[in-house]
């Protein structure tokens, strides 16, 4: 009895020796560095895991552990909860502390994600919700861009919708609006017209009998074009289609008939709306291409790289018509007859 009492006092002070030592090295762990407040710019990029940010702390010489880093995280819930950006951390800082800033994300600069198809509205909403920029004067600058920017000379007209670039951004607090649009027009030039200038150059006299001294109104054109195929392709496969039955029913002088330009209006237009009234089709706004003929005066949202490719290269197909089916992707027809026939069949559950 006195022996298995012994053992029982021996395990109980192994434990309580063991729990020590485990509490002394959070606390050494999670202790600062060193007592030097000199600044390290420290960027956590987009998507980091919790993990690879104390490899990039530790790296930095700012925490001790990236163990004891990761685990106090998961203890305190704030593993998700750390925020992308550039921020200026010392060694000084406790890993609690680090911790903390990051999870109210106080940083330098801040990534901001525009995605493919958003409207000069929505990125205005976007950067007033990262508190990178006013709405208000995001949109005057971009509505009507009263000034020429260094290396913008691809802008045909003042709007900049379809110019500004979707992309990840870097972009430091209190820059701004105006450093924010010559980020994505600088982007946007990089991009796409660097590399598909003599591509831009070979649509533009072969779609609408441009000559090269009108690079700008082409690329306007083409940009057009790409707004229609963004805001209408739900599956990446349709794209080079519709785009197909864009220039199909150009060539023919055709209305193009594209839903999501009847209610498009500049400065305020968000999502498509999704249900359209006999009032809506007849609208007199030089978007409405139910009601005009030929392409919009303007694009109607920022597209992406792979709506502009489509635009560029669309399918070998003949096609007129395309309906939409539940899953989003598309029925693509010649005929009239034909479109109907593919609308009655996705109603009555066919396609």
């Amino acid at each position: 009895m006195k022996s298995l009492l012994a053992r029982t006092k021996l395990y109980i002070v192994l434990l309580l020796a063991a729990l020590t030592v485990v509490i002394w090295g959070l606390v050494l762990g999670s202790s600062p560095v060193s007592r030097d407040r000199t600044a390290v710019r420290t960027v956590i990029v987009q998507g980091s895991s919790a993990r690879s940010i104390a490899t990039t702390l530790q790296e930095h010489g700012l925490i001790r552990s990236p163990f004891v880093f990761v685990l106090t995280c998961t203890i305190s819930g704030h593993s998700a909860r750390l925020k992308p950006g550039v921020y200026e951390l010392n060694r000084a800082m406790s890993t609690p502390e680090i911790i903390k800033r990051l999870v109210e994300g106080k940083t330098l600069e801040s990534w901001v994600t525009i995605p493919e198809g958003e409207t000069l509205r929505e990125i205005a909403d976007i950067l007033q919700k990262k508190r990178l920029a006013e709405p208000d004067a995001f949109l005057a600058l971009t509505i009507d861009s009263s000034y020429r920017l260094t290396r913008t000379t691809f802008v045909y007209g003042r709007n900049l919708e379809g110019y500004l670039f979707p992309d990840t951004y870097l972009v430091e607090r209190g820059e701004g609006a105006d450093a924010i649009v010559r980020m994505m027009l600088d982007t946007f030039r990089r991009k796409v017209v660097e590399p598909n200038r003599a591509e831009i150059r070979r649509v533009s006299r072969q779609k609408f009998g441009l000559g090269d001294d009108d690079f700008e109104l082409g690329l306007h054109k083409l940009l057009i074009v790409a707004s229609l195929i963004e805001r209408e392709a739900k599956v990446p496969g349709d794209r080079p289609k519709i785009s197909a039955v864009i220039w199909n029913r150009l060539a023919k002088g055709m209305k193009l008939e594209i839903d999501a330009t009847v209610s498009y209006t500049l400065g305020e237009s968000r999502a498509n709306k999704a249900n359209l009234t006999y009032a809506d089709l007849a609208s007199a706004s030089p978007y409405n291409t139910y009601a005009h003929a030929g392409l919009p005066v303007a694009p109607i949202c920022n597209p992406g790289l792979a709506s502009i490719k489509a635009a560029l290269e669309p399918a070998p197909i003949d096609s007129l018509y395309y309906v939409a089916k539940p899953d989003g992707s598309h029925v693509f027809t010649k005929t009239l007859e034909q479109h109907n026939a593919a609308k009655q069949a996705i109603k009555d559950g066919k396609l």
